[in-house]
């Protein structure tokens, strides 16, 4: 199924289907949950990637939130997700558009570069089980090939505790009443998805799932691992400072911009 929808301003994000809790046999159904997966230009990874899901999240509702791709992205993609959602590119337009459209009553943002770890399902629900955790995400695994990686695998998951400072790639995942009152994915210059994690934090708790969510090394690999390590530092820094988004976004492209070609998966 394909969906066309407005850029953010027009975006509503509408009450899911109210979850029956009346029991059978004592059994409340567990909660659905839907992965809202960004895109652009991605025709290499977004295949084997809905493939991946559909092995390890196979009840979980697939939605590809497509930012305007020229390759093949949208053809690949279609038959192998629950539905196809074309917005505005960027990836808050995307997010935001791709939630408005699930049905879940957990909503899963993830990056199509990323392996998410067996029972990530099972870990999403124990975590929500408890009515007091808004959200969570999950730490990330970055491959042990280089000690540049077992730095930012480490210190930096510490780091991000202190400064309340996560990114997308960890995989946030939060209750769909979350993030509807939450207004959803802010529309920002960078950043957007630290934003709307310091958010989660006015509705509850946030838990971590420990086991690892393995992500990407391309934009180390594309821009050089010491200079992306270092800037990814300093513009995390300069946020928990309080310096202008405007100003950060300009440090981001002049050192570490992605390609115009993929910018959705940072």
């Amino acid at each position: 199924m394909m969906i066309v929808a407005k850029s953010l301003p027009a975006v509503r994000f509408a009450q899911p289907p109210a979850v029956s809790m009346e029991r059978s046999g004592g059994i409340i159904p567990p909660p659905r949950i839907s992965i809202i997966v960004p895109v652009l230009n991605e025709a290499k990874l977004i295949g084997p990637f809905l493939l991946h899901l559909r092995e390890r999240a196979p009840s979980a509702e697939l939605i590809v939130a497509d930012g305007g791709s020229t390759d093949a992205t949208r053809s690949t993609a279609e038959p192998l997700c629950d539905q196809l959602v074309e917005s505005d590119s960027g990836r808050a337009h995307q997010l935001n558009a791709g939630a408005s459209a699930a049905g879940g009553d957990v909503l899963w943002f993830l990056h199509a570069d990323s392996e998410v770890p067996l029972g990530c399902l099972d870990d999403i629900r124990r975590a929500v089980a408890d009515r007091r955790v808004a959200g969570g995400y999950f730490r990330i695994n970055l491959p042990k090939t280089h000690a540049i990686y077992r730095l930012t695998d480490s210190f930096a998951h510490y780091a991000g505790i202190a400064l309340r400072i996560r990114c997308g790639d960890h995989g946030f995942f939060c209750r769909r009443g979350v993030f509807v009152e939450a207004g959803g994915f802010p529309d920002v210059p960078l950043m957007e998805d630290v934003e709307f994690y310091r958010k989660l934090h006015r509705f509850g708790r946030v838990r971590a799932v420990h086991r690892r969510l393995k992500t990407s090394v391309r934009r180390y690999e594309q821009f050089g691992r010491v200079r992306v390590t270092f800037f990814y530092g300093l513009i995390a820094t300069l946020y928990a400072l309080g310096f202008p988004l405007r100003i950060l976004a300009r440090i981001y492209a002049a050192t570490c911009q992605p390609s115009t070609r993929s910018r959705i998966t940072r």
